[in-house]
C-alpha cells in the first residue's frame, strides 16, 4: 500500500534548491512557422505534459526506447518518392511545410515527402489535445488529488535509488550548472518515474497529428516538428525511431524538441547528446534549469499562514486550503511546466527524496 509524505515531514528540509532544464515537457519558444493564417492560436507558456497522469512502473526502460543512432551524414533508407500518399496526401498544409523546410532548411523534397508519407494521423494525441470541456465549479481537493500521484513510498524510494546509482553524475551536475541535486532528481521523478515512463508514441507522428491535425496550439507544434526534424538531421537520426510522450516530449527530463536543441548537453561526453541516458538527461536537465535562472542553495517554497501576498500561492485540498510562499526558484521550476501544482509536486518529492537519501546513512550529501 502506498504511504503518502506529509506536508510535516518536509518542513525540517524546506530550504533547498535546484536546477536544470526542460519540457512537463520543456520548451524553448520562438517564433513558429505559418502554416494556416485562418487558424487561431493562443501562446502557451509551455507544451503540454503529460506528468499528471501517474506513472506506469510496467512500462520498459528509458535505455530500450533510444533509437539505434545511424552514422551522421548517412542516407536514411526508406523516405525517398516524388509523390505524397498516405493519410495526408490531401494536406496542402503538409506540402506547404515540405517546401519551407526545403528553402529554410535545406532538405530534400523526396526525402521528407517520403517521410510524410510513412506518417501515421494518431486519433489518440487528437483527443488528448481537444479534450471535452468542463463546466461548473471545480472540486475541491485537486491539489491533494495532484500530489497523490507523485508523493508516494514508490517514488520516493525510486528516486533514492536513482540519485544514488548516479551520484557522480548529479554531483558533477549540480557542481557544474550550480544546481541543488534533489531537484534535478525531482524533475525526471515527475516528469518520468525516474525513466519508468518516458512514453511510447513515434514523435514524427504525434507532432504531425498535432501540427496539422489539431488548431488549438497547431503554430506551435508545427514550430517543434521543424525543430524535431532538424535535430533528428543533426543528431543523425532516423525520425521515425524516437519515442515520447503524445505531446511530443522526450528522454527522462521530457524535453520538446526545441529544448533538446537548445539545451540538451552530451554529459558523459560520448558523441551524442542522448536524453535516454541517465547522465545526459541529468546534465540536461541541470543545464536547463541554470539558464532559467536557478539559485543555488536558496528557498523553492515555504508554508504561510496568510493569503494576502502577491507570493503567496493557494492550493486547494481536502481539509481547506494551503498557502505557500514561493520564491524565484519555484518560479524557475514552473519554466518547466507553467503549473503551481507541478511546480510543488516537484519540490516536495525532491525534498523527500533528499530526506530519505540523507537519512538512509548510506551516501554522504554536500551540505
Amino acid at each position: 500500500m502506498k504511504k503518502l509524505v506529509t506536508v510535516d515531514l518536509l518542513k525540517p528540509i524546506l530550504v533547498l534548491a535546484l536546477a536544470g532544464l526542460a519540457s512537463g515537457c520543456a520548451s524553448n519558444h520562438k517564433k513558429p512557422y505559418r502554416v494556416d493564417s485562418h487558424r487561431t492560436y493562443k501562446p502557451t507558456a509551455t507544451a503540454p505534459s503529460v506528468s499528471s497522469i501517474a506513472a506506469n512502473p510496467s512500462l520498459p526502460s528509458a535505455a530500450s526506447s533510444y533509437p539505434v543512432t545511424p552514422s551522421p551524414g548517412n542516407a536514411l533508407p526508406g523516405y525517398s518518392t516524388s509523390y505524397l500518399s498516405g493519410p495526408y496526401a490531401g494536406y496542402p498544409s503538409v506540402r506547404n511545410f515540405v517546401r519551407y523546410m526545403v528553402q529554410r532548411h535545406g532538405f530534400s523534397e523526396s526525402y521528407l515527402i517520403g517521410l510524410f508519407s510513412n506518417a501515421h494521423r494518431l486519433e489518440s494525441v487528437i483527443r488528448l489535445e481537444t479534450p471535452a470541456p468542463s463546466y461548473g465549479p471545480s472540486k475541491p481537493g485537486s491539489w491533494t488529488r495532484y500530489r497523490n500521484k507523485f508523493l508516494t513510498e514508490d517514488h520516493i524510494e525510486h528516486g533514492a535509488n536513482f540519485w544514488r546509482n548516479n551520484a557522480a553524475a548529479i554531483q558533477k551536475a549540480s557542481v557544474q550548472y550550480g544546481v541543488d541535486p534533489e531537484y534535478i532528481v525531482g524533475i525526471i521523478g515527475v516528469e518520468t518515474y525516474f525513466g519508468r515512463n518516458i512514453g511510447k508514441t513515434c514523435i514524427f507522428d504525434s507532432l504531425t497529428t498535432l501540427a496539422f491535425d489539431t488548431h488549438r496550439r497547431s503554430k506551435f507544434f508545427t514550430s517543434e516538428l521543424e525543430n524535431f526534424l532538424l535535430m533528428t538531421r543533426e543528431e543523425g537520426l532516423d525520425p521515425r525511431q524516437p519515442v515520447g510522450s503524445w505531446a511530443g516530449a522526450m528522454g527522462l527530463g521530457q524535453f520538446m524538441p526545441s529544448s533538446f536543441r537548445r539545451l540538451a548537453v552530451d554529459f558523459n561526453h560520448d558523441g551524442r547528446r542522448d536524453l535516454w541516458h541517465e547522465h545526459d538527461a541529468i546534465g540536461s536537465v541541470a543545464h536547463y534549469f541554470a539558464r532559467s535562472g536557478w539559485q543555488f542553495n536558496s528557498p523553492v517554497a515555504r508554508p504561510s499562514n496568510s493569503a494576502h501576498s502577491p507570493s503567496v500561492i493557494e492550493l486547494s485540498t481536502y481539509g481547506g486550503n494551503e498557502y505557500w510562499h514561493v520564491y524565484p526558484n519555484f518560479k524557475v521550476i514552473k519554466s518547466y511546466n507553467n503549473s503551481n501544482k507541478y511546480a510543488m509536486a516537484v519540490h516536495q518529492l525532491a525534498q523527500a527524496i533528499k530526506h530519505r537519501v540523507f537519512n538512509s546513512g548510506q551516501m554522504a550529501l554536500r551540505q
